[in-house]
């Protein structure tokens, strides 16, 4: 677990939440702890299914998911911040919990992710009010009580007015987050501060008000694309190209349930002149076995920040293949996310012919996906 302190500061302008670590990286040429590096790790899709909850259940209303992430715990615990998108309420019992079509799950799968590294929850997708707005409001009261932060729904106007600015070894993060729709749910007019919708009006309105906030980088979260689908739409693309041009740094994607490419961009609209935009990241944990869902990536992104100039540097990406394995485990049945590599698939007995040729299938899907592009940008950012 990273071991962090937190101060939240809420303001009409900005939602600090200032973690404080020890200086990390030093330079005999520069004045020491001036150079900051941090490392933000993301994942796609967290859902819970139906059968996600049976094989976790261990008691008639306990559950433990923790298992489910020991094997890429230390992965996600390693990185200053932990991004993933909650695809699921936490409702409480008494709404009944259940998986497809209307998401409910126990609080218990918060205290896992929060357990396995994760630090901050993407909580705007279009499974947002699949309990209603009372639903919607427990999830994001939950998150906070189990000590993480939730990005793109909130419980009143003058929180969705606010900008998350994340503050690490003196680098500032601004995080914001929008859903294409809600499965075709409406929010009445009183309760539109619930979860971001993707505006355009909205997107550029708030980008600006991070960077008037002194964010350093600017990273935003979209819950858009056609699932299944393992390249971009035309919808994607212009809603990425429209956020680029309102001088976003990052741009992360979720919902395909597959992954799709991780493109590179130069900006003049940005503070770093270079960034990132992945456009769905698949997802990380669910009960869809079929081919390219059943494989996630934990995609980390390294900036660096020289202090006494405030320059910010994008330094690179990295990437971790994933696969959910879904099987006995001893004397009982368990859902394991499992870093995807040959090595791996040799390294766990459990596995039989099929789960190896499958985890193998994931990851050379994935390197073909990532490894030209990552590659390419790491060039590029050395020339």
């Amino acid at each position: 677990m990273k071991n962090l302190s937190i101060l939240f500061i809420l303001t009409i302008l900005s939602s600090r939440l200032l973690f404080y670590t020890e200086t990390a990286s030093k330079k005999d040429e520069i004045i020491p702890d001036s150079l900051q590096t941090i490392t933000l790790s993301f994942v796609g899709d967290l859902m819970c299914h139906t059968p996600q909850m049976e094989y976790s259940r261990t008691a008639q209303d306990s559950f433990d998911f923790t298992p489910s992430f020991r094997e890429v715990k230390n992965k996600l615990s390693e990185a200053d911040l932990t991004i993933g998108n909650l695809e699921t309420t936490i409702s409480g019992k008494e709404e009944r919990y259940s998986g497809y079509p209307l998401f409910n799950s126990p609080d218990e799968y918060l205290s896992a992710l929060k357990e396995s590294g994760f630090d901050i929850l993407i909580t705007a997708n279009n499974h947002t009010i699949d309990r209603g707005t009372k639903g919607a409001l427990r999830t994001i009261e939950k998150i906070k009580q189990f000590g993480m932060e939730s990005v793109g729904t909130f419980n009143s106007s003058k929180n969705r007015d606010s900008i998350r600015i994340v503050e690490i070894k003196g680098i500032r993060l601004a995080f914001l987050a929008y859903t294409y729709g809600l499965n075709g749910n409406f929010l009445p007019q009183k309760e539109k501060f619930l979860v971001n919708l993707i505006d355009t009006n909205l997107i550029k309105s708030d980008i600006a008000r991070a960077r008037s906030g002194d964010a350093d980088v600017i990273l935003v979260y979209f819950h858009f694309g056609t699932e299944n689908r393992r390249m971009p739409d035309m919808y994607q693309r212009q809603v990425v190209q429209f956020t680029i041009e309102s001088g976003a740094d990052l741009i992360i994607g979720s919902h395909p349930h597959v992954i799709q490419p991780v493109e590179y961009f130069t900006s003049t609209k940005n503070r770093i002149g270079k960034g990132i935009v992945a456009y769905s990241l698949g997802n990380f944990i669910s009960n869809q076995r079929w081919r390219f869902s059943d494989a996630g990536v934990i995609l980390t992104i390294s900036l660096s920040k020289y202090l006494p100039k405030g320059e910010v540097k994008l330094n690179g990406i990295t990437f971790q293949p994933t696969w959910v394995y879904k099987g006995e485990m001893g004397n009982r049945k368990e859902f394991l996310v499992l870093p995807a590599d040959s090595s791996a698939s040799k390294r766990y007995s459990m596995l039989n012919e099929k789960d190896r040729f499958k985890m193998n299938q994931a990851s050379n899907d994935l390197l073909k996906v990532f490894k030209k592009i990552s590659l390419g940008y790491l060039n590029e950012m050395n020339n």
